[in-house]
Order: C-alpha cells, then sequence, then structure tokens
C-alpha cells in the first residue's frame, strides 16, 4: 500500500467519526430529544404505529436517539470510523 491509500483510509475514518453526531443531530436525533417535524420525528411516529403506540427499547429509533442524546459508543465510533475508511478507500480507487 502507497502513502495515498493510507491517507485515504485514515481521513475516510476520521471524517466518519466527526460526521455522525453531525448526521445525527441534522435529522432530528438531539442532545434534547426528537426535534418536532424532523425526520427522526417521521421515524419515531411510523414505529409507534408499528408497534400499537409505543416504539420498542432497542428498535432502530431508540438506538438512534440514545446516540444523538448521549454521544457514540467506543463500539459506534469503530463502526463509523471503519465506515469511513472504507469510503475513502472507494474514493481513492474511484479516482486512480
Amino acid at each position: 500500500m502507497g502513502l495515498l491509500t493510507f491517507i485515504a483510509l485514515g481521513g475516510g475514518a476520521v471524517a466518519g467519526v466527526a460526521a455522525a453526531p453531525l448526521v445525527l443531530g441534522a435529522i432530528g436525533f438531539t442532545s434534547a430529544g426528537i426535534a418536532a417535524g424532523s425526520y427522526a420525528a417521521s421515524m419515531m411516529s411510523a414505529a409507534a404505529v408499528a408497534n400499537g403506540g409505543g416504539v420498542a427499547a432497542g428498535s432502530l429509533v431508540a438506538v438512534l436517539q440514545a446516540a444523538g442524546a448521549a454521544g457514540l459508543s467506543t463500539a459506534a465510533n469503530v463502526a463509523m470510523a471503519s465506515t469511513g475508511a472504507g469510503v475513502g478507500g472507494t474514493v481513492l480507487a474511484v479516482l486512480i
């Protein structure tokens, strides 16, 4: 592997970790709860309708809201770094 490959993978990993909280907030999963009128509110509404009025613990909506409120766990940060590195490697492959 060349230096450019390591730079692309590392840059993608850093971008993935940095972007995750921003994306969560932008779609409505905030530290103060789910933002009214947001995409997150639509997801929560659909989950509640599907589950007879409540949002199930451990569901995607619950997990994303927990991450939006408290931040990402170490495991989630590792997953975001891996995803970002994959994107960085893919972009490099396309450009070369």
